[in-house]
């Protein structure tokens, strides 16, 4: 077998050239959302807003090389902000420069080890713990919380920022307050971005709507009319900064708390973008390029990073089709460091909160909801719970709550498994549980044919037996037939409570029989007294062989 390369051999290798315009379109349209927003995380952070550029930059690029996703966007979120903040104000509750420029390094550094050691160590697999309900609820309530955070913007207005409730009620509030100008050019930015989705599918919206609005604020003088834009951005390369080992013992506890965010939004933003044809992006490779993206950018002055979803959403949205998008944002980021921060300057907030808004809709997908919902209502109940978690509790709370939600229904269905009653469909060897669409169905008299399904085991062994002894009861059989064909394991808990049943039948004169055991189930048997007792005579291959050792022996007797 040959061995796994670098993803990104998967997809340079097999480049269509009628990708490249896509790549190019997508990468500066996400350009245009990433790099203000990074100039903004770093302010969050308390850092240099030229180390949101950094971020933009050399994470962008390890990912797209090393990532399996090929629309993720890596640079840094407004959680992993917030969070960066907490640590570095702990760390250097002076704001000394550059004691915080060696913090953040060192909290970058720990993040990416963390995030290394977790790849070494083969832990993605904790990121399959999100049913797919769950995502789409996740990603809808991803949507209703990045549109409440730009709306201020479109509106002009500022206000400390809270919970999901309190930003919404300080919205309101602000309403009477809004800068008219500031609320025309969003309206604009708005109708331009649909019209153009709509009208001209082909023409790259956002990137067009930026220029223009770039150009309003330099030939009408929008600033002096309350329009915000991004402001004075530095110029220069990054310079290497190295960690400083003696925070470590401070910092290391917000690290893990990063790098946890980090990786389970990476892994969340880059399956909640995935389309038909591309592979699923691998999580524990996802660890491995996360990992080195953070620490490769903690030597040049950046941000813990991870995948950002608005800005994911952008990509995808605009066209993204492999990592060469990622690169051509990263180029940008570099572009913007030597040569066009002025312009960067230029771009007003409520034009990137317009793109941002109008490209992270697609997230809420009602046609998804109704489809869970005609399916099954319960997953549907579970995906309203991770869309109110991440509305209510935020990002991060609301990412636990959507583990959690998957969790708790998983652990639903494992503890309360089917069981059902088989019947023969008349004239064929095919056995189905018994439905009143088909009356005509074949039982057999003496005999009750049940089929558990799942793994038996302690949390569910008795929920099986209280809905076998109803049945039992109501049939009076001589024989119990347990099909165990849809049974893959049983654990030692659950195989002594079907001795101690084995028991219960045989004194009410009642036979039990198994059928359909798989090779470890059927050992695990044997090798108990439950083996001993049933013997070979009431263990089969399958119900068929069963059913007819009963009819045969029926005649038997009857001859005898």
């Amino acid at each position: 077998m040959r061995k796994a390369g670098p993803p990104v051999l998967d997809w340079l290798f097999h480049y269509e050239r009628q990708w490249a315009r896509a790549d190019a379109t997508a990468g500066l349209t996400a350009a245009a959302v990433v790099i203000p927003n990074a100039l903004a995380y770093a302010s969050i952070a308390g850092l240099p807003v030229q180390a949101g550029l950094y971020t933009a930059f050399v994470p962008m690029v390890i990912y797209a090389v090393l990532g399996t996703s090929r629309p993720l966007s890596v640079s840094t979120t407004t959680t992993l902000a917030i969070l960066a903040a907490a640590a570095l104000g702990h760390a250097v509750p002076d704001g000394n420069p550059a004691a915080l420029l060696a913090a953040t390094a060192t909290l970058a550094a720990m993040v990416g080890c963390m995030l290394v050691l977790a790849a070494v160590l083969r832990l993605g697999f904790l990121a399959n713990f999100i049913s797919a309900p769950v995502l789409t609820g996740f990603k809808a309530g991803i949507a209703i919380v990045i549109i409440a955070d730009q709306v201020p913007k479109l509106l002009g207005i500022h206000f400390p920022k809270g919970s999901f409730l309190h930003n919404a009620r300080a919205i309101g509030e602000g309403i009477p307050h809004a800068s008219l100008t500031t609320v025309a050019l969003s309206a604009v930015c708005v109708g331009a971005l649909l019209a153009m989705r709509r009208f001209l599918p082909r023409v790259p919206a956002p990137l067009v709507v930026i220029a223009c609005a770039v150009a309003g604020v330099g030939l009408f003088g929008l600033s002096a009319h309350g329009v915000q834009t991004v402001g004075h951005v530095p110029t220069g390369l990054p310079s290497l900064t190295l960690p400083d080992l003696s925070l470590a013992g401070q910092l290391w506890p917000m690290a893990l708390g990063i790098a946890l965010m980090s990786f389970t939004e990476t892994v969340a933003a880059g399956r909640a973008f995935v389309q038909g044809g591309e592979p699923t992006p691998a999580a524990n490779r996802e660890l491995l390029a996360t990992g080195l993206g953070n620490l490769g950018g903690a030597f040049l002055g950046a941000m813990p990073a991870g995948g950002g979803t608005t800005q994911t959403a952008v990509n995808r949205q605009a066209g993204a089709r492999t990592q060469v998008a990622a690169l051509v944002t990263a180029a940008v980021a570099l572009g913007c460091m030597l040569l066009l921060a002025p312009v960067i300057g230029l771009i007003p907030h409520a034009a990137l909160a317009a793109v941002v808004i109008v490209y992270s809709s697609g997230l809420f997908d009602t046609a998804e909801f109704r489809a869970i919902h005609s399916v099954r209502r319960t997953e549907f109940v579970w995906a309203l719970a991770a869309l109110a978690g991440v509305v209510l509790l935020g990002t991060l709370h609301g990412i636990l709550v959507a583990i959690v939600v998957s969790l708790a229904a998983l652990a639903y269905q494992v503890s309360d498994p089917p069981v059902h009653v088989l019947v023969r469909k008349r004239g064929t060897n095919v056995f189905r549980p018994k439905a009143e669409a088909h009356p005509e169905d074949e039982s057999f008299p003496g005999m009750l044919l049940l089929r558990p399904e799942g793994r038996i085991f302690f949390a569910n062994a008795e929920h099986i037996s209280h809905k076998m002894r109803p049945l039992i009861d109501e049939a009076k059989p001589a024989i119990v037939v347990l099909d165990f064909g849809g049974v893959f394991d049983i654990e030692y808990t659950a195989l002594r409570m079907l001795i101690q049943a084995e028991q219960r039948l045989r004194q009410a004169g009642v036979s039990l029989w198994l059928v359909g055991l798989n090779p470890g189930v059927l050992a695990m048997v044997q090798r108990s007294p439950l083996g001993e007792t049933l013997g070979r005579e009431r263990m089969f291959f399958n119900l068929e062989q069963a059913v007819a050792h009963e009819q045969a022996r029926a005649v038997d007797e009857k001859v005898g």
